[in-house]
């Protein structure tokens, strides 16, 4: 306790954020067990979606003389250094099917030589890394993040094509397979580099992602070719062996597809490391960066500041506190519109505009004189006008944004309306919309409505978007949204002449909020990659850090300017 208490007693220094925290209170140790348990459950979740297609799966493969997935990656990474995106995608889909693990892919960023790089790796033992509708959509965000952080990519292929039962969600759209080889295209015309290493099949449309790469490495017993042997056959009565229509061999020595055939997965990642190591560098952002400080405050002990019950009141700056470098943080009208936090930080050492719900209620004194009170999560007038403010005053001075989420939307009411909540809401929503600079946003609570918008929501272009497994995500809450619901059909059902019991409305209302608390849980996000990853609460500044030093890797910064801006 002697360092907190001279932290609180040091706050001559306005930058620094005293904690008041009790955590030998039963409320802080109540709130410690219930986050300690949901991390455990999506940790062990996590570990059986690393199993991918199980131990036959995993057996069958090496029977092949072959790694996994994530066997590849682990000896191609630098040690401890991968960080995974989108485990949970296509989580609880295509169960008619068998299930889909990760969406049958692999992706993360991860340092090689010290670079970050972003990994894309088929995982063999998923339906013989067959291409779902969600692998299609999870290559590809992997493909925009490196797209718009300018991060070179390495694909590990091994991949039996497209998944044919469900063709016709994975071949036509914008979001579909197509896609992916336009986007190697595009990072190669972009100066982005691109390493391929077919360690497995490697067919049909599939094929033109490596040979549309920098580098194509092949290991032996590894196929390349646009049709199979009984494709073939089948189309044109010609019988060829794998290994002469498209094997490592054939590319090295005939068609010199290949650039590098390597004898087996070992000496193929040996390989991919050694030409990582000798890419040159491009100049990074302007982003300011000073060297890294740790917070004063231990970062488990968010566990215990914050509170799942809407109910109860917790303060965000405590969960800052346990983010940013040496707990420091220069809050931007501070005694303004405070139901939105708004300030600038350093996470690892870089310069951050941090943009926040509230989540205590405060009392605030209208135009008129009067006072009212404020309830903590819901975004005011005055809180929006203030967060549109500083988001510009961030673009203006090349600061990255960060975002955290929970809140509850925004407030409604006459005296909201007749206040211009609608025009503030707007132009809140207009400086996120134009916002030039990296944005990344983290959902830790509630994420509802027009107020998840406004927090830089995926609809409007977050670097990354990460979420604790308390974060819930939707229009409103389940409790809210079932009410609202079971209002409308039992109208529906009164004009029809059928009246409702007591019991019956209340297992009407018991169904639908199921039904509506299943969707707003993160993991059904998560599955459909609108989150990139589910984090460990503790392990926020550490995400954090890892997507502020991929987007440093980006130097263009467009021209900032907002059009139309409501006054």
């Amino acid at each position: 306790m002697a360092d907190r208490n001279q932290a609180s007693e040091s706050n001559a220094s306005t930058s620094l954020l005293p904690s008041r925290i009790d955590p030998t209170s039963a409320r802080f140790e109540a709130n410690m067990r219930f986050m300690a348990d949901l991390v455990s459950g999506v940790r062990n979740e996590e570990e059986k979606i690393r199993e991918g297609g199980g131990p036959k799966a995993i057996e069958s493969q090496h029977a092949k003389g072959r790694l996994t997935a994530r066997e590849r990656i682990q000896l191609l990474v630098d040690p401890g250094t991968f960080f995974e995106l989108g485990s949970y995608a296509a989580f609880g889909m295509y169960e008619d099917w068998g299930g889909a693990p990760s969406a049958g892919v692999v992706t993360g960023l991860a340092r090689i030589h010290t670079r970050l790089v972003m990994i894309i790796a088929n995982d063999a033992t998923v339906k013989a890394g067959a291409f779902f509708p969600m692998t299609s959509k999870k290559v590809i965000r992997a493909q925009n993040i490196a797209i718009e952080n300018r991060v070179p990519t390495i694909y590990l292929v091994d991949s039996a094509g497209v998944f044919l039962p469900l063709q016709e969600d994975v071949f036509p759209d914008t979001d579909d397979f197509g896609r992916v080889f336009r986007n190697n295209a595009v990072m190669s015309a972009m100066g982005i580099p691109q390493i391929t290493a077919i360690m497995g099949m490697c067919v049909a449309g599939g094929a033109y992602l490596p040979v549309m790469c920098d580098h194509v490495l092949m290991t032996e017993g590894s196929g390349l070719f646009l049709a199979g042997p009984a494709l073939v056959q089948a189309a044109i009565g010609a019988k060829y062996s794998a290994e002469e229509l498209g094997g490592a061999g054939m590319h090295a020595q005939i068609s010199g597809t290949v650039d590098f055939r390597e004898p087996d997965d070992e000496h193929c990642i040996a390989r991919i490391r050694a030409l990582v190591d000798k890419m040159g560098h491009r100049p990074l952002g302007a982003f300011d960066r000073k060297p890294s400080r740790p917070p004063q405050y231990p970062a488990e002990e968010i566990y215990g500041v914050f509170d799942d019950d809407p109910a109860r009141q917790y303060d965000m700056k405590e969960i800052i506190a346990r983010i940013v470098d040496g707990s420091e943080f220069d809050e931007y009208k501070a005694e303004y519109g405070e139901t939105v936090l708004c300030g600038y930080a350093r996470i690892g050492g870089y310069a951050v505009g941090i943009v926040a719900n509230q989540k205590t209620h405060v009392q605030q004194v209208d135009h008129g004189g009067n006072k009212r009170m404020e309830f903590g999560g819901v975004v005011y007038t005055e809180s929006a006008e203030k967060a549109a403010r500083f988001i510009m005053d961030c673009n203006q001075n090349l600061v990255p944004l960060v975002f955290l989420h929970d809140v509850n939307g925004f407030m409604v009411g006459r005296d909201a309306e007749w206040s211009g909540i609608i025009r503030a809401g707007a132009k809140m929503v207009n400086a996120v919309s134009n916002s030039v600079v990296p944005k990344i946003a983290t959902i830790i609570g509630g994420s509802f409505g027009a107020g998840h918008y406004a927090m830089c929501g995926k609809a409007y272009d977050p670097r990354f978007m990460f979420a604790w497994p308390t974060a819930k995500y939707a229009v409103m809450s389940g409790a809210s949204a079932a009410g609202t619901l079971v209002e409308i059909k039992i109208k529906q059902l009164e004009r029809g002449g059928k009246k409702l019991s007591e019991e019956d409305k209340k297992k009407l209302y018991d169904e639908v909020k199921a039904t509506y608390d299943e969707q707003v849980d993160p993991r059904y996000g998560a599955a459909r990659l609108w989150i990139d990853k589910i984090i460990d609460p503790k392990e926020t500044r550490a995400a954090l850090i890892i997507a502020l030093d991929a987007a440093a890797l980006n130097p263009e910064v467009p021209k900032f300017n907002v059009g139309v801006l409501q006054t």
